[in-house]
C-alpha cells in the first residue's frame, strides 16, 4: 500500500502535465483580450503627470474621440511606437498617455528624449488603471469615442501602417 501511495505524487504530476498539453495545444496564441471594446472606458481619474493633479479621464471624451496610450520607459516596444505616436499628433489626433507602472521623472526624461504626442499625461503607478482597462501590456492602445466607448484596442506598437486608418478613425 505504502509503495501506491509514493506514486501517487507522479500520478498527479503526470495528469497535470496532460492537462496544460492539452489547453497549450487547443489555445490560440494570437487571440488578444478584447473585452471592453464596444463598451464605456473605465471612469477613473487619475493625477497628472506634471503637477499631480486628478484629471477625469472620461471628461477627455468632450471635445472628440482620444487615443489611450499606455507607455512606459522602460517599456522597448514604447520606443519602437513613439515615431508613429508623433505622427499621429501631427496630424491632430488627441492622445492621452498614461504612464502605466513607472516613476515620474523617468517618464519625463522619456518625453523629453522621444517626442511628446500626448494632449494630455497620466499616471498610473500601481497599475490600478491597466488592470481597469485590461491591458496586458505595454504599449496598449484604445481608441475611444466621444461617447466614452472604446471602439478599438491596439496591442504591442503601433506601427507607420496603422497611422492613417487610426488617424482618420479618431476624428
Amino acid at each position: 500500500m505504502s509503495r501506491w501511495l509514493s506514486l501517487a505524487p507522479l500520478v498527479v504530476l503526470a495528469a497535470l502535465a496532460a492537462l496544460f498539453g492539452l489547453y497549450a495545444l487547443n489555445h490560440d496564441p494570437q487571440v488578444q483580450p478584447r473585452a471592453l471594446v464596444g463598451r464605456p472606458m473605465p471612469d477613473l481619474t487619475l493625477p497628472a503627470l506634471e503637477d499631480g493633479q486628478p484629471v477625469r479621464l472620461r471628461e477627455l471624451t468632450a471635445k472628440g474621440p482620444v487615443i489611450v496610450n499606455f507607455f512606459a520607459s522602460w517599456c522597448a516596444p514604447c520606443e519602437v511606437e513613439a515615431p508613429q505616436l508623433n505622427a499621429l499628433a501631427a496630424k491632430g489626433v488627441r492622445i492621452v498617455g498614461i504612464a502605466y507602472k513607472d516613476a515620474p521623472e523617468k517618464t519625463q526624461a522619456f518625453l523629453a528624449r522621444l517626442g511628446d504626442p500626448y494632449v494630455q499625461r497620466l499616471t498610473d503607478r500601481d497599475g490600478r488603471a491597466g488592470v481597469e482597462f485590461g491591458t496586458t501590456g505595454v504599449p496598449e492602445t484604445y481608441l475611444v469615442g466621444r461617447d466614452g466607448v472604446i471602439l478599438d484596442k491596439h496591442t504591442g506598437p503601433i506601427e507607420a501602417a496603422d497611422v492613417e486608418d487610426l488617424a482618420l478613425r479618431a476624428r
